[in-house]
């Protein structure tokens, strides 16, 4: 059986919840199963090409919701899954059992293995250790900035090499999440190769965004187009600003424009704004506390002007 499986490209969590479902699907479902996996990156046109669902089995995980009925599978934890209502509508009115939703959980890998364990009797205790740092990166539970910008852990590692790596190396590590160590993963030259130079980008980047940052009113904006940075570690800037309460950013890349929003994990208060709504207003979304929109590249200025306009409501 061939199944194809989409999931959230250059994520972390995005990359176990694939992982976790293919040992799943095969324990559970076909023990023959071949994996197709394809990254899907959010752009400003999120409408799915129906004739991606090429397999017997077609599966999202991590990833905005379809209607097609050639979609068999489907887990998500965003606030923001719906492109529609019509496709809430949709999943409200599937019977398959097979789809899935609950924005409460931080991660899509946590929220998977627990409808796995609850209603398919799925367990691998093996896997805890990818489950538990999916959790933790994916919702921002590291003990203070220092853990998530400092790249100790093996999972860190991994995450900034998700984050940047190629599809096909994206696609061998999902291979490997399930059934290794994470420190073990590390250690492998290919993905020792490309750590490397990625951690001397994200040193770089820390000074970067310190230059390039305006900070008032709690929020923290930065601007980085023009600085051949398209990604950073979203917790630079609390490392740099330990008192900011929010952060707003503009990059560029070759498929889009991009604002990202996000809010302090370690603030003395919870943030004031659910910034999956604001992003919705812009066509975006997101999480409560972590959001973002795309834009088609050349409407960078507009972009701009949506930053600015975030940046500015958040500081009220």
């Amino acid at each position: 059986m061939r199944v194809r499986l989409f999931y959230h490209d250059r994520c972390f969590d995005g990359a176990a919840t694939a992982a976790l479902f293919a040992e799943f699907f095969r324990e559970r479902q076909n023990r023959q199963a071949e994996f197709v996996c394809t990254g899907l990156a959010h752009k400003a046109s999120q409408l799915f090409d129906e004739s991606l669902f090429d397999g017997e089995e077609n599966v999202i995980v991590d990833f905005k919701y379809s209607s097609s009925p050639r979609v068999t599978w489907w887990f998500d934890h965003h606030q923001s899954a719906f492109l529609s209502p019509e496709d809430g509508e949709h999943f409200r009115r599937d019977t398959s059992g097979k789809k899935f939703y609950d924005p409460n959980f931080k991660s899509c890998t946590k929220f998977l293995a627990t409808v796995a364990r609850e209603k398919f009797g799925f367990h691998r205790p093996d896997l805890d250790e990818l489950i538990g740092w999916a959790d933790i990166i994916d919702g921002a539970q590291y003990p203070d900035a220092q853990t998530a910008v400092e790249m100790g852990a093996p999972a860190m590692r991994l995450t900034l090499v998700i984050e940047a790596a190629p599809e096909n190396v994206s696609e061998k590590m999902i291979g490997w999440l399930a059934r290794r160590p994470l420190k073990e993963i590390a250690r492998e030259p290919e993905i020792e190769a490309l750590f490397q130079p990625l951690y001397r980008r994200h040193l770089a980047s820390i000074d970067l965004i310190n230059e390039r940052a305006q900070y008032q009113n709690e929020v923290v904006f930065f601007d980085l187009v023009g600085a051949g940075q398209e990604g950073y570690n979203k917790f630079i800037p609390y490392y740099l600003f330990s008192d900011s309460a929010y952060t707003v950013s503009v990059s560029l890349s070759s498929f889009r424009a991009k604002v990202s929003v996000g809010s302090n994990p370690w603030a003395p208060q919870e943030p004031r704004h659910n910034l999956a709504t604001i992003c919705e207003r812009y066509g975006g979304g997101g999480h409560p506390r972590v959001g973002a929109i795309s834009f088609e590249p050349g409407e960078l200025e507009r972009a701009r002007a949506v930053a600015a306009e975030i940046v500015e409501e958040l500081g009220r």
